[in-house]
């Protein structure tokens, strides 16, 4: 259930930076809400992840989410550039992530 939480997380957080984008500087009231909720959600199942994962890859695996998440919304909504280098860190990134819980021993 940990793993469930912790995916939960990360598309929490992914919702979080979607609505802050969208608040454009906490100017608009209900994408300023849904950063807040979106926010709430992604530390309270991080933390009901961290019960039984260790920091570590858990932090790592959250992150990863995050930012790939992020950025590849950013390239389908909002125009942000497609280029070979942003998708090969996006893989860095991914393989990092991967490679962290792998050598955790979780």
């Amino acid at each position: 259930m940990s793993w469930f939480f912790l995916l939960i997380a990360g598309f929490a957080e992914i919702g979080s930076v979607i609505s802050l984008k969208l608040a454009e500087g906490f100017k608009h009231f209900l994408p300023s809400v849904a950063c807040l909720v979106f926010g709430s959600l992604s530390f309270y199942f991080l933390s009901l992840s961290l019960t039984v994962l260790p920091i570590g890859p858990a932090y790592a695996i959250w992150t990863g989410i995050g930012s790939v998440g992020s950025v590849l919304v950013g390239m389908t909504f909002f125009n942000e550039p497609k280029d070979i280098k942003r998708i090969f860190l996006i893989i860095c990134i991914i393989i990092g992530t991967v490679g962290v819980k792998i050598t955790s021993g979780q």
